[in-house]
């Protein structure tokens, strides 16, 4: 089965058309030091459980996005074309983090929205920017989205045609429709 994500590397790699993909949605990645689950990370989230209680109650996919830092590839979530009213809320511990009204519907391929629910996602760099990235014409360092709860990854905070925009996988939420 072909793996459904894609590492920074590769997508940096591989040329100019990676790199418009880059700017406008984010980077995909897979660093180390940002894993949800870092026993290095001095910081005590309410939901902790080991890799194996996060890989029995997750998919592969799942895990390697939400847990490992990973990047769904674009326009394979079914959430990125959900209209209906309603809140997204992460898949690793179901905090509500984002409501369809601050939705914004982009082509690029992911779920965006202009922001979050008030105190209920973290930010950090996404590791080292690449070598020689330093003015604005390039790709900047990214900053990464976690939710406050559990510490999964989420996705980026980027420009986005013109916007400043959360770039979201849709694989780490799930979406509850508000009810008639």
């Amino acid at each position: 089965m072909r793996n459904p994500t894609v590492n920074r590397r590769s997508l940096i790699s591989s040329g100019a058309a990676s790199a418009a993909v880059a700017i406008g949605a984010g980077s995909a990645f897979r660093p180390g030091q940002a894993r949800a689950s870092d026993p290095g990370i001095d910081f005590a989230f309410e939901v902790a459980r080991s890799d194996a209680e996060w890989r029995d109650m997750l998919s592969p996919e799942e895990f390697n996005i939400l847990r490992e830092g990973s990047t769904e590839l674009p326009k394979t979530s079914p959430l990125r074309n959900e209209t209906a009213a309603g809140t997204y809320c992460c898949r690793g511990c179901d905090l509500t983090l984002y409501e369809s009204v601050w939705k914004v519907p982009l082509e690029i391929g992911w779920v965006f929205f202009s922001h979050s629910i008030p105190r209920t996602v973290l930010t950090s760099i996404d590791g080292q920017p690449p070598a020689g990235m330093g003015d604005d014409s390039q790709i900047e360092a990214m900053i990464e989205v976690h939710c406050r709860r559990c510490g999964s990854h989420l996705g980026h905070i980027v420009h986005a045609e013109k916007k400043l925009v959360h770039c979201i996988n849709g694989t780490s939420l799930t979406f509850q429709r508000n009810s008639a």
